[in-house]
Order: structure tokens, then C-alpha cells, then sequence
């Protein structure tokens, strides 16, 4: 069983990254003995719903955070900033057809899209500000094939007005926390801007440093 920043047993706020490397550096903002359990699991939605599903089988946790690197949109969230998410879309769930994407609620198949816990977000934003770091508030979207054109970039954007950033997790676990009832925010660190491709201009290590510093936040305003 993966340990927190404590025992598991002992923490009631679980906070669900990607890979280890996420994990990692938020570990290091948690520091020792915080009562937060820190879980890898895995890379996209499925993944990562059934890892937080499965974990709050076990115990009642009373708030779920999912959190991790991603892409921003630019001109809403540059390199190196940090999101809070309003809300999550999953954006690339849906149906094609001649006349465009279609998402769940207009194949009347539910919502692709979930709230966070308004209160928690505003003040999680705001400790983040006051601690010096650059945040942005706005929808994350959900998708299982990260954005590597402009143009899906674009349509990306127009179906979520006002996205401020991209990664392939945060649905997943929304919908788990959704269904046992338990609060739920995602936050993200911009690593490289929501576009065409390009691997080498990303910045991975300075995107995982902003995560730790957004987990000693986290770490006072939740701990």
C-alpha cells in the first residue's frame, strides 16, 4: 500500500497525481507527518477514477483533490503558473458528427462537466496568492488525447469557454468523489502551453517545483 506524506490510514484529504513524479513533488510541499495520502494512479481518466475509487472504498476521506502538471491555454495560463479549477470538463467525451462534436448532454447521456467545491477552490486560490504564486482560476479540461494542434486547440478552447488548462485526470477522480459525496478540486502547473507539440520546449522540472511550492499551500490550508 502507497504511503502519504503520513501513514494512509491516518490522512482525510486525498490528493490523486498522475505518476510519481507528481507524487513526488508534492510530497516534498506536504513534508513529514501531514495528514494527506498521496496516491499515483495512473495516467487518464479510467485510471484514475478506479485508483480513487478503489481508495475511498477503504476509508471516508473529506475532501479529494486531483493534482498534477498540465498544459495551459495561452493567454489564460502561461508557463509556470498555477490553475484552480471551478469546474472540470471532460472534453473530448462525446460523439462526432457532421455538424461537430457533440458532448454527453447533447447525446442526453448526463454531464461532461462537474463543479468543484466553490469555497475550497476560492480559498485555496486565494492562500496561493498570498503566498507570492502566480494562480489563475478557470474550467480544466479532461481529455484522453493531449491537444498537439492549434486547431484542436482552438476547438478545445471554443467548447469550454474560458478553459484555462488541459490534463487527464481531474474527471476521474471528480466523478468518484461525486459519487461517494465528497468534495472534490483540482489544481494544476503549467508545464508547456495547449498547442502544436513540442516536447522539448516543456518545462517539466520547473512545473513539478511549482507543484511542491502549491503543496505547502495546500499543506496550510488543508492540513
Amino acid at each position: 500500500m502507497e504511503q502519504g506524506a503520513g501513514n494512509s490510514a491516518d490522512g482525510d484529504v486525498l490528493i490523486v497525481t498522475a505518476v510519481e513524479a507528481e507524487r513526488n513533488a508534492l510530497l516534498r510541499g506536504l513534508g513529514n507527518g501531514s495528514p494527506f495520502d498521496v496516491l499515483a494512479g495512473g495516467v487518464g481518466p479510467a485510471a484514475a477514477a478506479a485508483s480513487a475509487a478503489a481508495r475511498m472504498a477503504r476509508r471516508r476521506y473529506r475532501l479529494a483533490i486531483c493534482a498534477g502538471i498540465g498544459g495551459g491555454f495561452p493567454g489564460r495560463a502561461e508557463v509556470g503558473m498555477l490553475v484552480v479549477a471551478d469546474e472540470v470538463a471532460a472534453a473530448d467525451l462525446g460523439a462526432e458528427a457532421p455538424e461537430g462534436f457533440l458532448p454527453l448532454e447533447r447525446l442526453g447521456f448526463g454531464s461532461s462537466r462537474i463543479r468543484t467545491d466553490a469555497e475550497r477552490s476560492d480559498r485555496l486560490a486565494e492562500a496561493l496568492r498570498g503566498a507570492g504564486l502566480p494562480v489563475v482560476v478557470g474550467p480544466v479540461l479532461t481529455v484522453s488525447c493531449a491537444t498537439g494542434t492549434a486547431e484542436t486547440a482552438k476547438a478545445r478552447a471554443m467548447r469550454v469557454p474560458g478553459a484555462a488548462a488541459e490534463a487527464m485526470e481531474g474527471f476521474g477522480v471528480a466523478v468518484a468523489a461525486q459519487n461517494m459525496g465528497i468534495p472534490f478540486l483540482e489544481i494544476r502547473a503549467v508545464s508547456n502551453p495547449v498547442g502544436p507539440r513540442n516536447r522539448g520546449a516543456w518545462k517539466i522540472e520547473a512545473a513539478l517545483e511549482r507543484l511542491a511550492e502549491a503543496g505547502a499551500v495546500i499543506r496550510e490550508v488543508f492540513g
